[in-house]
């Protein structure tokens, strides 16, 4: 237990807006507090295991939740310091201008922003050189504008995924170098890198990384936050609930049950929650007092409400020639991002996964066999083919889509997987239509094994909307700088703020937007202790950190 448990600043969570907030107040000098529900993710072989990490699901949170059934289902979720960046395919995209405007598609509208493209703009190329993103501009057909090039060169594609990119052109489409977060500019030595890839990140989608080569949260923030002697961090400590002043205008303590099972309460000028979009709605729900009956800023009921985890599919085809990638995700397409010649709403994008092996092909098997779609050739002959993608396409924000909790406090979550699902199937059929173009066999696999689930309302990886921020308290929980309306010293900064949730991935919004917000909180406490705040914005290098050796 630290000596005084009054904080400047109380950080809850540490992923990817959590970590990088924590990341921005640390040279300031002001007192922050990271609190972490779980412990570092043990560096071990089993990071890089495909049973380990799919088939078994070593590393997911040993918890269920309850569907709108009130049947139990494993979240896809990992509570580890970092969050779950730990185990993000670590693809930073910027949301396209038009997605922070009213958006009509085929099932409903997507509301507009509070703010435009243009006020986080310059957050997005702090997000991409912190989190050394290698891209490249002018690419992707639906990007926006940029004010500054990616630091970081495109990773280069292997042979197979080249030969793709180059079929794709020929079909009349403009794919592109996948932006992503990767530290390949050294090696262990810190030696330059030359070729087209780092050995050791050919795990990065969905596993954690054994020698630190992804770019996460708790390598690129939390751990060189921790340089500054006023910042702390408490790992395995499970904040239970916010308690409040007699007004219910301030929070004045954040309770939390720590590792050895005792309890503690910390203080805080100021107190951001950054547990991910279900477990923020749930921390705030599950602070109701008499100020806050139906839970903390909670007055316009839409705390919980509007859930959105993106229509995804997970897929993967089997190449005529080999494919022997090792790092394969590399190439997206946007082309339908908007709409298609033969569609007039948005569809999508579809983007390259990391590469099928044999576990997880042998995983899926007795699933696709019940498909009629059993392997006709032995699992290591099918992953040295495999060949699989990602697609993604918009969910929209729905009031009836909503976490609750039960009396006991069990997290019920209530979500319509039909939600402007048309969109995605097309993007899968014009994706079958091109396989024999691709040098592909005509047939694709669900891989639903990747998003470590069995049942669709699993798959939380992207989840947002629970605690969205506008102008209006009527409508709205958090103003436009994240801060509850109903409390002066409450923020919100995790994917719980989106109002809509585009269809790219939301990790480096959530980074940016953590960046814009941290601004406003070093403003708000009276700037930086001794005037120096530039450290904070050249940050990005790689450490070791409390994470240890393998």
């Amino acid at each position: 237990m630290p000596e005084s448990t009054h904080y400047d600043v109380i950080v809850i969570g540490s992923g990817a807006g959590g970590g990088t907030l924590v990341h921005r107040l640390a040279p300031s000098g002001r007192r922050v507090l990271l609190l972490e529900r779980g412990g570092y993710l043990p560096r071990e072989r089993d990071n890089w295991d495909s049973t380990a990490v799919f088939v078994r699901g070593d590393y997911r949170a040993p918890e269920f939740w309850f569907d709108k059934h009130g049947d139990r289902f494993p979240p896809e979720v990992n509570y580890y310091v970092g969050g779950n960046t730990k185990f993000y395919g670590a693809a930073l995209f910027r949301l396209r201008p038009q997605d922070f405007g009213e958006v009509r598609h085929h099932g409903g509208v997507s509301p507009a922003w509070p703010l435009s493209y243009d006020d986080l703009e310059p957050y997005y190329t702090e997000a991409e050189r912190l989190y050394l993103v290698h891209g490249r501009r002018g690419e992707d057909p639906a990007e926006g504008p940029a004010s500054a090039e990616y630091a970081h060169p495109p990773v280069r594609h292997e042979p197979r995924i080249q030969q793709l990119s180059d079929d794709l052109e020929k079909l009349g489409l403009r794919p592109f170098h996948l932006p992503i977060g990767v530290n390949l500019d050294q090696d262990a030595e810190g030696k330059a890198v030359h070729t087209s890839v780092c050995i050791r990140c050919d795990r990065v989608d969905g596993f954690p990384c054994l020698v630190n080569g992804k770019s996460d949260a708790q390598v690129i923030c939390v751990d060189p936050a921790l340089a500054h002697d006023n910042v702390e961090l408490i790992t395995h400590a499970h904040v239970q609930r916010l308690e409040t002043d007699g007004t219910g205008r301030t929070v004045t303590g954040v309770v939390t049950t720590l590792g050895d099972g005792s309890t503690a309460t910390f203080t805080a000028d100021i107190v951001v929650v950054a547990c991910g979009a279900v477990n923020s709605a749930v921390l705030l729900l599950r602070s109701a007092n008499d100020r806050h009956p139906n839970g903390l800023a909670n007055g316009s009921d839409v705390v919980g409400r509007h859930y959105m985890r993106h229509n995804n599919l997970a897929l993967m085809a089997v190449s005529r020639q080999p494919n022997p990638t090792r790092f394969q995700k590399t190439l997206a397409v946007h082309d339908w991002y908007f709409g298609a010649d033969d569609w007039d709403h948005p569809l999508g994008g579809i983007q390259m996964l990391g590469k099928s092996d044999a576990e997880q092909i042998k995983g899926e098997a007795p699933r696709w066999a019940g498909a009629g779609l059993a392997p006709k050739m032995p699992f290591e002959t099918m992953a040295h083919h495999a060949v699989d993608f990602w697609l993604c396409a918009e969910d929209l924000p729905d009031p009836a889509n909503r976490v609750t909790l039960d009396g006991d406090g069990g997290i019920h979550l209530t979500l319509d997987e039909k939600n402007n699902i048309e969109p995605l199937n097309r993007l899968r059929h014009k994706l079958q239509g091109m396989l024999d173009h691709l040098g592909m066999h005509p047939h694709l696999l669900d891989h639903s094994l990747y998003l470590h689930k069995m049942m669709p309302i699993g798959a939380t990886a992207h989840q947002a909307g629970t605690v969205r921020f506008g102008t209006d308290p009527a409508t709205s929980a958090l103003d436009t700088d994240c801060k509850a309306h109903e409390l002066d010293n409450l923020y919100v900064v995790d994917t719980s703020f989106f109002p809509s949730v585009g269809a790219v991935n939301p990790s480096l919004t959530a980074i940016a937007n953590a960046l814009r917000v941290g601004d406003h909180i070093i403003e708000r406490l009276g700037g930086p202790l001794g005037g120096h705040l530039e450290e904070g914005r050249l940050g990005g290098r790689l450490s070791g950190g409390p994470g240890g050796a393998p």
